[in-house]
């Protein structure tokens, strides 16, 4: 081979491998910008948008072990226990060394009862970080879980000798006699719980149930209250509450919280159906029908509610209903006799003597040592029984229910903690306006209108015919569709890359911004701002697009750097007010820097920024509802109430949700 056949070769090959190189720098690029995607909507709760950005990055590189942890976060809270263990377990073969994935790990084998495999995950988890006492705290729960009561508190006492002002594992010392039936010691260690934590709304609870098993009314309505005081949306509490209270005569207080327990879980059985009991007894007899119709509904062959609303039909003269419900008790206890007396007097009502004299016989037969008269009102010892739920005797129809077994809500020690799913209506602000190519209106009721951003549109118009992106519009930041505009970047990225003409280069270098916005990488959106802020620096759009980038980038950096947070905060504000100097009366911005100041807590400064955008556009229903927030945050709930009434009015209905799920207390102020 000549000397210049080599020197052509190694150019070749040198050649190949700077390609090779300029590849694989480029796919890494394009996976951290995946991950990083993905993390910003975990952090914003759109698990199912993360787990599409990490199901890319895991399909591009299966080696990585953070996208399948992070993965299995997002299904950790979308309740899929399963999908986060079998996650946890990849990135745990990937790189074992992270204690944080045998916490995922053991937190998702917990709530699928696999106790074995958690203690296993923790003690590994322990043997990497030794000094971590949520890991500590989390076997000794697991082994109580397990009945292993002995070696439960054996690690208790570890915990407590080295965190001895740690109140929870006092707590969880108190339940584990609990569960070993040892209520004195029980107690003692609960009044040690409640020295070093007072204001732990779990010990006042736990103490509570234990008084109301010990029938010590006054104090289980005492310990419940602070409970409640301290936890107040807390519907077992509310149920238990009322029952100490029924004990105590006092009707109308477990009316309320029947009541209040209804609004925090209106699919709770005990409520309803006590409350139905509670409503019969004080002759509400209407309305004790709808409760039980609820709790029929939920289970239509329970015979305790069906004899309930049978004698409830009797009584408001719906003759065969009421049949119709005694005649299902009937079949199911033949020998049930209250129930055939009263289904003849039914039938003797409606003239079926014949029916009503076959089930006379059948009582007379019977040879009934007392005799059966219609139902009486709850006497002072009737209103003290009780009966369990797994208790089905029909001649216990009347008496209030109880758990079978008092409900243990063991609090598990985890950064992997909610549950997103069952939350009521948030109490969140609604989103920034700014350009988006996601959804358009993001739940803001009506198509928010700028000029500034109409003119932008018109300038990219025929963006999607000539490079296949979308035309962006004015709309909520934070809810776009996300994954989808990855493939609007990449396509950006080519015409960029080709065009030779600035302008166009420059517009769609802040359509790119927006399509990174929207798919919440706010860290790019930025980049590209400034670049065409560089070249373009009076436009309307453009800062104000950067103002709102900047706010989520901020809320994000709270957690993740938030060394880096001030600065953000900083620049958000300058580049607010340069906008509200520039258009005083543009009604949309001043909405973005007022739900801004109410994020931060500055809410006077928010109060009166949204007061002005609403003086200037009085159908801004976000406004509203924001400033509602912000009333409520400063104690001001009648002025919220009027905010919150009139968002709904305006069409944003999850606010008279939010108004329904205030405690009737803070209503009433």
């Amino acid at each position: 081979m000549s000397f210049l056949s080599r020197i052509l070769l190694l150019r070749t090959g040198v050649g190949l491998l700077l390609c090779l190189v300029s590849v694989c720098i480029n796919a890494q690029y394009k996976v951290d910008r995946l991950i990083l995607s993905g993390r910003v909507a975990l952090h914003y709760e759109d698990y199912v948008l993360s787990i599409q950005y990490f199901n890319q990055a895991i399909s591009q590189k299966p080696y990585l072990y953070e996208p399948w942890q992070l993965r299995a976060i997002a299904k950790f809270y979308l309740d899929d226990w399963t999908g986060a263990e079998a996650d946890a377990t990849k990135a745990i073969e990937l790189n074992p060394y992270i204690t944080s994935l045998y916490d995922l790990r053991g937190i998702s084998r917990i709530r699928l009862e696999k106790y074995d495999g958690a203690v296993e995950d923790y003690t590994k988890a322990i043997a990497i970080e030794p000094d971590n006492r949520n890991y500590w705290y989390n076997r000794a729960a697991c082994m109580m879980e397990q009945k292993r009561y002995e070696e439960a508190l054996l690690q208790l006492d570890s915990i407590m000798g080295r965190w001895e002002k740690y109140a929870p594992s006092y707590l969880l010392k108190a339940e584990v006699y609990l569960n070993m039936k040892d209520t004195v010691e029980a107690e003692r260690w609960i009044a040690q719980s409640l020295d070093v934590d007072p204001y732990n709304a779990n010990a006042w609870r736990v103490r509570a149930s234990i008084a109301l098993h010990n029938e010590q009314w006054k104090n289980a309505d005492d310990y419940f209250s602070k409970a409640l005081h301290l936890k107040p949306k807390d519907a077992g509490s509310l149920v238990n509450r009322a029952l100490a209270r029924l004990r105590l005569n006092n009707l109308r207080g477990a009316m309320s919280d029947y009541d209040e327990a209804l609004e925090v879980e209106p699919n709770s059985f005990l409520a309803h159906y006590n409350r139905g009991l509670l409503r019969q007894q004080v002759g509400d007899d209407n309305r004790a029908i709808e409760d039980f119709d609820y709790v029929l509904a939920l289970e239509p062959d329970n015979v305790m509610a069906l004899f309930n609303r049978a004698t409830l039909l009797d009584r408001t003269g719906d003759l065969r209903a009421a049949i119709r419900d005694y005649t299902k008790v009937i079949d199911r206890f033949p020998n049930f006799w209250t129930g055939l007396r009263y289904r003849a007097e039914c039938y003797r009502k409606l003239g079926m003597y014949a029916n009503a004299e076959r089930d006379e016989f059948r009582v007379l037969k019977a040879q009934m040592d007392k005799h059966l008269g219609i139902q009486q009102r709850w006497s002072k010892n009737k209103l003290a029984a009780v009966r369990k739920m797994s208790d089905i005797d029909p001649e216990k129809y009347s008496q209030i229910v109880v758990d079978d077994e008092t409900e243990s809500r063991q609090e598990y020690q985890s950064e992997y903690r909610g549950r997103i799913q069952n939350r009521q209506v948030k109490e969140q602000y609604q989103p920034f306006l700014a350009m988006t190519v996601g959804r358009r209106s993001a739940g803001l009721v009506v198509t928010p209108f700028d000029e500034s951003v109409e003119d932008f549109r018109m300038k990219v118009a025929a963006l999607p015919k000539k490079y296949g992106c979308v035309v962006p519009v004015l709309g909520g930041v934070g809810e776009g569709m996300g994954v989808p505009t990855n493939d609007m970047v990449d396509n950006l990225n080519d015409a960029i890359r080709a065009t030779r003409d600035t302008t166009e280069a420059a517009t769609m270098l802040l359509v790119r911004a927006v399509a990174y916005s929207s798919a919440q990488n706010y860290q790019e959106a930025l980049k590209d701002i400034n670049d065409y802020l560089q070249m373009k620096p009076a436009s309307m759009v453009a800062l104000w697009q950067r103002a709102v980038c900047g706010a989520m980038a901020a809320e994000y950096e709270r957690n993740s750097k938030p060394e880096d947070e001030s600065l953000r905060r900083a620049g958000v504000k300058s580049d607010f007010e340069a906008l509200v100097a520039k258009d005083s009366d543009n009604a949309n911005i001043l909405y973005s820097y007022g739900t801004f100041c109410a994020r931060i807590g500055e809410y006077d400064k928010a109060a009166n920024l949204l007061s002005r955008a609403l003086t200037i556009d009085d159908r801004l229903a976000y406004a509203y509802y924001n400033r509602g927030l912000v009333y409520m945050a400063q104690g001001m709930v009648t002025k919220a109430m009027a905010d919150f009434s009139k968002a709904g009015e305006l069409g944003l209905y999850s606010a008279y949700s939010l108004m329904k799920n205030r405690t009737p207390e803070r209503r009433s102020h």
